[in-house]
């Protein structure tokens, strides 16, 4: 029987949830499975674990415990921040500003809140993925409530100035949201070094369970709930807590904080040998993203000549598993938004593949991805007209 190496390079969709997050949670589905918000025994002690597990996310972040808000996902959270917060302050203004290349969850709420009569500026960015914080100087206006600019882009990597941002909101009174969801867990976050009034987080993201995230907000910003029906997360958000999930949040995120540099020094080794090596082996590559200001555990590369669906599947076959970019679109045939934003070109941005690490990456695993990847590159180009043509030219 032929065994096929597995290597999982997509990270950045998931990670495996750490042996000692899922040994925490299993007792909160059955002799811990009391609601929080009951006052018997059983309900204080399903509290008593909420609230332990808001203590170490917000540690995380250098939060204050009572600053976190439990969410289902990042996608929620993002929904919740602009959303709630654009809904709490209609009445000082209805302007709101995000970057081009933020996460969907983001851009289709800002789309949203423009049908319902905000107005919504899109700064660009530079061919790196940077947000210039001059653009979002001049995009501010007396009417301004609102900025959005993600922490690190989850397709490129490109990790943003918000701490110079958080200074010229916070000079005009303007209220400042990041969406750290790829970044926390894997870079130092810090709400008070960037200076930022909302943050989200998702902890799928550094080996906690799907369906367990949070939003911080800073004491005394408002935000209007998105989810209604009772008094749970402080009257912020209904519904029964997933305790299960958020005892998982909060073990994740007390390993993450206790390994991060251990984390960081593994993945961008990993990372840098296997740029390093494609770039010896393929021809016609680009490297998308800023070189240094980026997430360490990010590979974000474009081929010419050849689709990155082909070379996903063809890896996928040899038992590689990689991306062609965000999780939330890769069923969609379209160019990344994001690579189209930082000016790669169609036919180069559709042979793009995302590769993100991870703790139980070897170099082993580098070395696998560097024999098979170039020769599918190059049997796909070898079936490539466009290939063919620039070869005669040449």
């Amino acid at each position: 029987m032929l065994i096929v190496r597995k290597v999982y390079l997509d990270h950045a969709a998931t990670t495996p949830t750490h042996p000692k997050v899922v040994e925490a949670m299993l007792p909160y589905f059955t002799e811990r499975f009391g609601n929080p918000s009951n006052l018997h025994d059983a309900g204080r002690e399903a509290k008593n674990a909420v609230e332990e597990a808001r203590a170490k996310t917000a540690a995380l972040i250098n939060a204050k415990p009572e600053d976190i808000y439990f969410t289902s996902s990042g996608t929620e959270s993002n929904n919740f921040a602009l959303k709630g917060i654009a809904q709490a302050y209609s009445q000082k203004g209805t302007h709101i500003i995000v970057s081009q290349i933020e996460h969907f969850s983001v851009l289709h709420t800002a789309k949203s809140l423009e049908k319902a009569g905000f107005t919504v500026t899109y700064v660009p960015t530079d061919p790196q993925g940077l947000v210039d914080p001059s653009d979002v100087a001049k995009a501010i206006t007396k009417d301004t409530i609102l900025v959005s600019i993600m922490h690190a882009n989850n397709e490129i990597g490109t990790i943003e100035p918000i701490a110079e941002i958080a200074k010229i909101t916070k000079n005009r009174g303007v209220l400042f949201h990041t969406d750290a969801v790829a970044s926390t867990g894997w870079v130092p976050v810090d709400v008070n070094a960037l200076g930022v009034d909302s943050l989200s987080l998702s902890g799928h993201q550094f080996y906690g369970p799907k369906g367990a995230a949070a939003l911080y907000v800073r004491k005394g910003v408002r935000i209007r709930p998105q989810i209604e029906g009772g008094v749970q997360e402080d009257g912020r958000r209904g519904g029964t807590e997933n305790v299960p999930a958020i005892v998982g949040l909060g073990v994740a995120a007390e390993i993450a904080a206790a390994e991060l540099p251990r984390r960081m020094g593994h993945v961008a080794g990993l990372r840098d040998r296997l740029q390093k090596g494609l770039t010896e082996r393929i021809e016609h590559m680009v490297v998308n993203g800023h070189p240094t200001l980026r997430l360490p555990h990010n590979l974000n590369v474009s081929m010419w000549y050849v689709e990155g669906e082909s070379m996903l599947l063809f890896l996928n076959m040899d038992g590689v598993s990689v991306s062609s970019g965000s999780a939330c679109t890769s069923r969609s045939l379209k160019s990344s938004h994001v690579l189209t934003c930082i000016g790669t070109d169609a036919a180069v941005a559709n042979g793009t593949l995302l590769m993100t690490l991870g703790m139980g990456n070897t170099e082993g695993d580098i070395d696998f991805v560097l024999e098979k990847l170039p020769a599918i590159v190059q049997r796909l180009r070898e079936m490539s007209p466009l290939y063919e043509d620039m070869v005669k030219k040449t």
